[in-house]
C-alpha cells in the first residue's frame, strides 16, 4: 500500500462546520464514501485527536489525513466467479448475492469478492469509479453471510444517483431471517441506536450515543421454538437486522455472534444452520437514470425452506402471520 498524508488548515468561517462536510467541499477528490471510510477507520486527526463523524471545526484546526491507496498491483481484477444476475442494463447491475461472499475486498480477503466477479463480469471500465479503485460499481454491502438482492452501479451518473437515494432512505429494503424463540408479539419497530461495540471490534452494539437505526419487523410463521420474520429497515448500519432482533431477544438463527444457541432449537427439528438466516429478499428504488420504479427480488436460498411452509417458501413477500 502507498500511504500518504497532508494537511489543511480550517479556515475562519468554518467554525462550528462538521468535519464530513467540510472535508467533501474542501477535498473533491475524495467522496463521501470514502470521506466516511477515512473516519470510521481513524485516518483522520484534528489537532493531535482522532476524529469522528460528528467532529466539528474550529478556527485554525490543523487537520491530517492518513489515507491508504492501494498499489496498481493490490487492485483487484477480475476472476471468472458465477454471478446470479437478477437484472442488467447499461446503468446498473442487480445480483443475488451469494452466502459466504465478501462484497468487496479488505483487510484478509482474497481473490474471491463480488467486486473480483463484477471485474470479470463487466470489465473494470463497465464500472463506476466513483467509490474508489477498490470498490468500482459498490454502491452498499451485505455481509459476508447475508445473501440476497445487491445493486451495483455501471456508471458514475448511476452511482450517484444511487447512492444519493439510499442517502436519502428513498429505497424500500426487505429482509427475510429466521430467529430463534416465538416473539410474544407478532409485530414490532425498533428504532435503536447502533454503534460499534467498546471491546469487541468485531460486533456492533445498541449504544444511546449511536448511529439511529430503525427496523420494522413482523411474525410471518412460527414454529415450536423458531419464528420467521419479515423485517424493513429504513437506515442501513452495520449489522442492524441482527443486532435489533437480538436486542429484541430472538437472535438469528446461525448467528453465534449475536447470541444464537443451537442447543435452544428443537431437537427433532431441523440440523443447526451453519450461517446466521439472513436474506435480502427484495430492493426497491428509482432507476437512476430512467426514473422507472423498480422492485428486485430474489428467492430464499434453500436453507430456508426446512423452517418455513412451501407457499411462504415461495413468496414471504405476502406471507401473513401463523400463530
Amino acid at each position: 500500500m502507498n500511504h500518504y498524508h497532508f494537511c489543511v488548515w480550517a479556515p475562519v468561517d468554518t467554525e462550528k462546520i462538521r468535519i464530513d462536510k467540510w472535508l467533501a467541499d474542501a477535498l473533491p477528490e475524495l467522496n463521501r464514501s470514502r470521506i466516511q471510510r477515512l473516519l470510521e477507520s481513524e485516518s483522520i486527526v484534528i489537532g493531535g485527536g482522532l476524529a469522528s463523524r460528528k467532529s466539528r471545526l474550529r478556527h485554525q484546526d490543523e487537520v491530517s489525513i492518513r489515507d491508504e491507496a492501494p498499489d496498481e498491483a493490490s487492485l483487484p481484477f477480475g476472476v471468472a466467479i458465477p454471478l446470479n444476475v437478477l437484472y442488467e442494463d447499461q446503468y446498473l447491475i442487480v445480483v443475488n448475492k451469494a452466502p459466504g461472499m465478501v462484497t468487496h475486498p479488505g483487510n484478509g480477503t482474497g481473490a474471491d469478492t463480488l467486486v473480483h466477479a463484477l471485474i470479470a463480469h463487466c470489465g473494470i471500465d463497465g464500472l463506476s469509479s466513483l467509490n474508489g479503485s477498490d470498490r468500482p460499481g459498490i454502491v452498499h454491502r451485505l455481509d459476508k453471510d447475508t445473501s440476497g438482492v445487491l445493486v451495483c452501479a455501471k456508471t458514475d451518473p448511476s452511482y450517484s444517483g444511487l447512492q444519493q437515494a439510499f442517502a436519502s432512505r428513498h429505497v424500500s429494503k426487505v429482509y427475510v431471517a429466521v430467529v430463534q424463540g416465538v416473539p410474544k408479539v407478532m409485530s414490532g419497530e425498533l428504532k435503536i441506536p447502533i454503534a460499534r461495540h467498546p471491546t469487541q471490534r468485531t460486533r456492533m452494539a445498541t449504544d444511546p450515543s449511536g448511529r439511529p437505526a430503525h427496523t420494522d419487523w413482523k411474525v410471518i410463521h412460527t414454529g415450536d421454538r423458531h419464528a420467521v420474520v419479515r423485517c424493513v429497515i429504513h437506515t442501513g448500519r452495520t449489522h442492524q437486522i441482527r443486532v435489533h432482533m437480538a436486542h429484541a431477544g430472538h437472535p438469528i438463527l446461525g448467528d453465534q455472534l449475536y447470541g444464537y444457541r443451537p442447543q435452544r432449537l428443537d431437537p427433532g427439528g431441523p440440523p443447526a444452520p451453519v450461517r446466521p438466516l439472513l436474506h435480502a429478499f427484495s430492493l426497491g428504488l428509482t432507476h437512476p437514470i430512467t426514473g422507472k420504479d423498480c422492485r428486485f427480488s430474489a428467492p430464499l436460498p434453500d436453507e430456508f425452506r426446512p423452517w418455513m411452509p412451501m407457499p411462504l417458501w415461495l413468496d414471504p413477500e405476502r406471507g401473513e402471520s401463523v400463530t
